[in-house]
């Protein structure tokens, strides 16, 4: 199980969905307060923007969280500034670990993710100590059984898509930056469902993981970071051997 397979990507989303809506609003509303502040507030001429809706509606966001994240983007309502931020560490074995942030208090933010760390057995690095071993790109998870193979293929391709890889019960899109927001909008016209869909940051090489205290406390600590009100995502380079599942 590596760090940017379907359970770092696609488990922990669902289980938000589910028990933390309230911090999935938040993630999205201040990407389309960014995505409007950076391209403008007209979703048709925005394809960020146009994204983040569409993500948006497709966790059942009300549209009035949806204006309101626009206004604000418009500087129609105040507020305080969002930035991203990036923050790059280690973890327990040595695993890297990157956690995308948008925050209106980088001072909060900093000392919150130093301290979740550092009580997880990890240490924050520099900016770009693990960045160079990591490749950005658009992911797309598709259930199998709610799309037709080949259509699906001839949709991403024509789109511009990387990548299309099958797995045991659905499909992984790889893009890269230039074309996720194009094939996020194909895939809309085109009618096919989502389960989740991201800009992830995919190791050039993986940490292999072959002890269970150290999956865990690996696990833990990712998912500690994943709590965090500022947190967007969180990627990592581990390889967690798959006979250590069970024991979990």
């Amino acid at each position: 199980m590596s760090g940017h397979s379907k359970w770092a990507t696609t488990k922990r989303h669902k289980a938000a969905v589910d028990a933390k809506r309230g911090k999935i609003f938040s993630v999205i509303s201040k990407e389309i307060t960014l995505a409007v502040r950076d391209g403008g507030k007209d979703s048709e001429m925005n394809p960020r923007l146009r994204t983040m809706i569409l993500k948006a509606k497709a966790t059942n966001m009300p549209n009035d969280n949806i204006d309101r994240a626009i206004k604000k983007g418009t500087g129609e309502l105040g507020g305080d500034t969002i930035e991203e931020l990036l923050y790059e560490g280690y973890g327990p074995g040595g695993v890297g670990i990157i956690v995308e942030v948008t925050t209106d208090n980088k001072n909060r933010s900093a000392s919150e993710i130093r301290s979740t760390f550092s009580k997880g057995g990890g240490n924050l690095a520099g900016a770009g100590a693990l960045a160079y071993n990591f490749q950005k790109k658009g992911q797309f998870w598709i259930p199998l059984e709610d799309v037709d193979g080949d259509q699906l293929m001839e949709v991403v391709l024509e789109a511009g898509a990387d990548d299309i890889i099958s797995h045991k019960d659905q499909f992984e899109i790889l893009t890269d930056i230039a074309s996720y927001y194009p094939v996020s909008q194909a895939l809309s016209d085109a009618n096919i469902p989502l389960e989740s869909s991201e800009m992830v940051y995919i190791p050039n090489t993986l940490t292999p993981v072959n002890d269970t205290d150290t999956a865990k406390s690996i696990l833990r600590l990712i998912d500690k970071l994943d709590d965090l009100e500022d947190v967007k995502n969180v990627h990592s380079n581990f390889d967690i051997d798959d006979s250590l599942l069970s024991e979990f």
